[in-house]
């Protein structure tokens, strides 16, 4: 089916997109469930469920066969097909800039897994979590790309739930502390970068100079640190790794993240994490199972690695 079939908008025809939603989370050679359990979800009668049934097998989006006593499995299903019947529309995900191959490399892989699961789907690059989550409560995007670290605190706060973890150094590779040469961390009035759009970097660096109260914070995004350092306007900072390599010349000295706390949250922070909004979100279920995660994962090695070009 390659345009639109006006015989879905007819009653059969709208209970048919409603079923291709329901039919999104169905593996084939599973059994399906039973029509009156249908029927009772879309609160239709059960001839209206087994006509838009015959419409969906018309349209080729999915092929079922009777086993007697055991029900009715589905043998096969198209997902594309049943995607644009069901009227989801595209899935928007935000996500950091693409200033790294790490990023390029997990735009790639999200592209390719979304693909692969039958969806729709498109990316948009924003700065600062907090401005991706926005986005995500008012129904602006659909998804959100951002630390582990950062969504487990927003799922606390927001109507937000997380859809996948793709594991360590997925978001970054690793967090450090960046010294300016000649300068003291305990020194009085230590000049500190923080980037308050990333809650991720902030969070980091308060934690890693939390007790402080000489701290001097100095408001910096990433591009700004080379400058800042070579003019002798800031002394240290905890950032992405990723970001500032080969940007900050001689005079930086990077140092390892201290306790055992630390780590922690850096590991956290490394692991890129999905999430979405907790209600009125269809879409959200027709992907969360079908989606690999070993794709996103391969694909931003590849990347990473220069075995792939950045394609997203």
């Amino acid at each position: 089916m390659t345009g639109f079939d006006e015989r879905f908008l007819t009653r059969n025809g709208l209970a048919a997109r409603q079923l291709a939603v329901l039919l999104l989370n169905h593996e084939p050679d599973t059994r399906l469930p039973r029509v009156r359990d249908f029927a009772e979800e879309l609160g239709v009668g059960n001839g209206t469920v087994q006509a838009a049934l015959q419409l969906l097998e018309t349209a080729g989006a999915i092929r079922t066969t009777a086993r007697g006593h055991l029900g009715t499995f589905l043998v096969h299903s198209d997902r594309s097909v049943l995607w644009r019947l069901s009227g989801l529309g595209t899935l928007l995900a935000a996500m950091p800039l693409p200033y790294s191959h790490r990023y390029e490399g997990l735009a790639t892989g999200l592209r390719a897994a979304f693909e692969q699961a039958g969806a729709p789907f498109a990316i948009t690059f924003m700065r600062g979590a907090g401005a991706r989550t926005t986005a995500l409560i008012e129904g602006k995007v659909d998804l959100v790309v951002l630390s582990r670290f950062a969504a487990d605190r927003l799922i606390e706060e927001r109507p937000v739930e997380l859809v996948a973890d793709l594991g360590p150094a997925t978001y970054v590779g690793a967090h450090g502390l960046l010294l300016r040469h000649g300068a003291a961390l305990e020194a009085k009035g230590l000049r500190v970068a923080v980037d308050h759009a990333s809650e991720d970097q902030r969070m980091l660096a308060e934690r890693v100079f939390a007790g402080r109260t000489d701290i001097e914070w100095v408001e910096a995004s990433y591009m700004q640190l080379r400058d800042l350092f070579a003019h002798d306007r800031v002394d240290a900072t905890l950032w992405n790794l990723d970001e500032v390599q080969d940007r900050l010349g001689a005079g930086v000295d990077v140092l390892p993240l201290g306790d055992e706390v630390t780590r922690d949250l850096s590991l956290r922070n490394s692991s890129a994490a999905i999430i979405g909004r907790t209600e009125g979100a269809k879409a959200l279920g027709a992907v969360r199972d079908s989606l690999d995660l070993s794709v996103i994962t391969t694909c931003q090695a590849e990347v990473l690695r220069g075995e792939r070009a950045p394609s997203y």
